[in-house]
């Protein structure tokens, strides 16, 4: 993750600021997130990052879908997390989200999504550093997310924050839906043996 360079003197984004940067031309290509006023670029996800996402989509998104739960995103939709008075705006990128049909936005937006999850899903990349990551995990739990899965593919273990904690699950654990996704069950093994 490279941030772009900027005058100190400039003034942080907003999130209609950020809007306006990420449609021009030079961003078409590029994956950006708005990060307490300042643009991230961030790199493309390797295969084993998009081999885990995509079955996660299927596990997870299939049984939302089964259960008609409400809405789930994927590949780094945009989630407006902060608003803040002095311009430091956080949209934040996520690989895997999910907003209950209570309060899933409609008709949907072609913008991001100004709702906090009710569950988000991070799959941990090379380019991911621990201080970001743990900056994103307290972003999303600040904004009222109340639950953030971290997938360590390297570890093989899936790390879950609430605002109560973070509890670690390893293969031969089973990751349960609780309130968010009720009687979901996954094992953890399942997630790695794609």
């Amino acid at each position: 993750m490279a941030l772009l360079t900027r005058s100190p003197a400039d003034t942080r984004l907003s999130v209609e600021d950020f809007l306006e940067i990420a449609n021009r031309p030079e961003y078409a290509d590029c994956r950006v997130e708005l990060v307490e006023g300042e643009i991230v670029t961030m790199s493309t996800v390797r295969s084993v990052h998009a081999e885990i996402e995509a079955h996660l989509i299927i596990k997870v998104g299939g049984y939302i879908h089964q259960h008609r739960l409400g809405r789930i995103y994927s590949g780094d939709a945009g989630f407006v997390l902060e608003r803040n008075p002095d311009g430091r705006d956080t949209v934040r990128g996520l690989d895997i989200a999910f907003i209950s049909r209570a309060k899933a936005p409609e008709p949907l937006p072609n913008t991001w999504v100004e709702v906090a999850p009710d569950l988000a899903i991070e799959i941990m990349s090379p380019s991911n550093t621990v201080g970001d990551t743990n900056l994103k995990i307290d972003q999303l739990l600040r904004a009222g997310c109340p639950q953030v899965w971290i997938v360590h593919p390297d570890l093989r273990r899936v790390d879950v924050h609430s605002l109560a904690g973070m509890r670690v699950y390893r293969e031969g654990d089973m990751l349960s839906g609780g309130d968010i996704l009720p009687g979901f069950e996954l094992a953890v093994s399942d997630i790695f043996s794609v």
